[in-house]
């Protein structure tokens, strides 16, 4: 485990190859069986709200009712998550080719929207825990096993694949130190990480 501005991570992310592979997976991380969808910052509920009108646009009829009838989000502060249809797709999900994909974001993408998505779903596979501090690590689940032979056949590291969501949650400043720890390794000179702030190796 790295500690990067007092945020921990799991090694796993900074060694894995990954780049996700929507023709294989079909979308597989939007459409888990499970209670609960995507979890949800406190703000960015306001944030899905602010742009809803945009985003139903590309919402199935069926996922718009289910919204009029119980609401898009459900939990308490601090632990909110997107509701599911059937326990299974979240209910920003749309079809195309069979593969599922977020009208959260395809309003953002046709600039309709100003929210992009929820950054849980920009980080997956990275998955954050906190417990006192936050601690990120890889979800491996056998639907993103395409997305791990892409990123071995490509060489592209997760952390390069994943490269926009993770500035976006931390900041460049602490996206270009985890890249400088990511080439200490490739380099094989890690044996204890020390940069700016608090960066160490913890065992």
């Amino acid at each position: 485990m790295i500690n990067i501005d007092n945020i921990l991570l799991d090694e796993e992310i900074t060694e894995s190859h990954f780049a996700c592979d929507l023709k294989k997976c079909k979308g597989a991380c939007c459409t888990f069986p499970g209670k609960y969808g995507a979890p949800l910052l406190d703000d960015e509920i306001e944030k899905i709200q602010n742009n809803y009108e945009e985003i139903k646009n590309f919402i199935p009829e069926k996922s718009i009712d289910y919204i009029n009838r119980y609401c898009f989000y459900e939990g308490d502060t601090g632990d909110y998550s997107t509701m599911c249809i059937d326990k299974k797709e979240c209910v920003f999900v749309y079809f195309e080719n069979s593969v599922a994909l977020c009208a959260i974001e395809k309003a953002y993408n046709k600039g309709l929207s100003s929210f992009r998505k929820p950054i849980s779903c920009h980080l997956f596979p990275i998955r954050v825990s906190n417990t006192g501090r936050k601690y990120l690590y890889y979800q491996k689940i056998t639907e993103c096993i395409p997305g791990q032979k892409k990123g071995i056949k490509e060489k592209v590291k997760m952390t390069s694949s994943l490269q926009d969501a993770l500035i976006r949650a931390y900041g460049e400043e602490w996206f270009k130190t985890l890249e400088l720890y990511v080439v200490s390794q490739k380099e094989k000179k890690k044996s204890i990480f020390s940069f700016g702030a608090v960066h160490e190796t913890i065992s």
